[in-house]
């Protein structure tokens, strides 16, 4: 059997999208344990406001993906936008292995940039601002010290204001900045990425210092699941069916 690995990001699960859930549940369940190893690159969860929010549902996200591990299949998470506030404990509860915003890993011979993606998408200076702010050392510290219910709220206005202002912007900003993109790959020495976050699953092949290279974006799960597999001779980017 040939050897392969998975990849899924932007799931934005929550209470409200059972759909999505039980996609999510049917792919851990039968799917992912023939595989070598998982990895989940961010906004796992619509939003995440700490690990002190042990919701039924929360918890239950985590058994599954625990099952899993459990079982012998490794999996990694690289946080998102919408979850990086995810912490050793949640991971612990779900069997999961936080790796670095901008992580390279082996796979099957190729060194492969993984990454959310969110860092890429330059042109959005707000977001970016916020990124730099939220993903520093002081203000998670403060924002994790509130009251769980008062950093419900706080991520609850934050994603309606969100979800306003990206009414207002065109597709180039929420794109990845091309520019970016080559100057990470660069710097990484590597000639492939995947990615999440713009929500716009497709295959780039590029140019990079002479050699081929691609760039791999992964799509999200709002109308069906979206998967990767990966191994040695090529991938294949596909969706499930609610």
């Amino acid at each position: 059997m040939t050897a392969f690995s998975y990849f899924i990001s932007d799931l934005h699960l929550c209470a409200e999208r059972d759909d999505i859930t039980q996609c999510l549940f049917r792919f851990l369940t039968d799917q992912a344990p023939k595989a070598e190893a998982l990895y989940v690159l961010g906004d796992l969860f619509e939003m995440w406001i700490g690990d002190d929010d042990l919701s039924q549902f929360n918890l239950s996200i985590a058994a599954v993906f625990k099952r899993l591990s459990d079982s012998g299949i490794p999996v990694y998470f690289i946080h998102g936008n919408r979850d990086f506030l995810i912490r050793d404990k949640f991971a612990k509860l779900a069997g999961m292995t936080l790796l670095p915003e901008q992580a390279v890993v082996n796979l099957y011979g190729t060194p492969t940039l993984i990454m959310h993606g969110d860092e890429l998408c330059t042109k959005d200076v707000v977001y970016q601002k916020f990124r730099k702010k939220a993903r520093g050392w002081w203000w998670p510290r403060l924002m994790l010290s509130l009251p769980l219910k008062i950093r419900r709220n706080i991520a609850e206005k934050g994603r309606k204001t969100s979800q306003k202002n990206h009414t207002k912007l065109t597709a180039e900003i929420m794109d990845v900045t091309p520019d970016d993109v080559v100057e990470s790959m660069q710097e990484h020495k590597v000639q492939r990425l995947i990615h999440g976050h713009t929500h716009r699953p497709a295959i780039h092949d590029l140019t990079l210092d002479n050699q081929p290279a691609q760039r791999i974006v992964l799509g999200d799960w709002y109308d069906q699941g979206s998967i990767l597999k990966v191994y040695k001779d090529g991938f294949d980017l596909t969706s499930i069916d609610f």
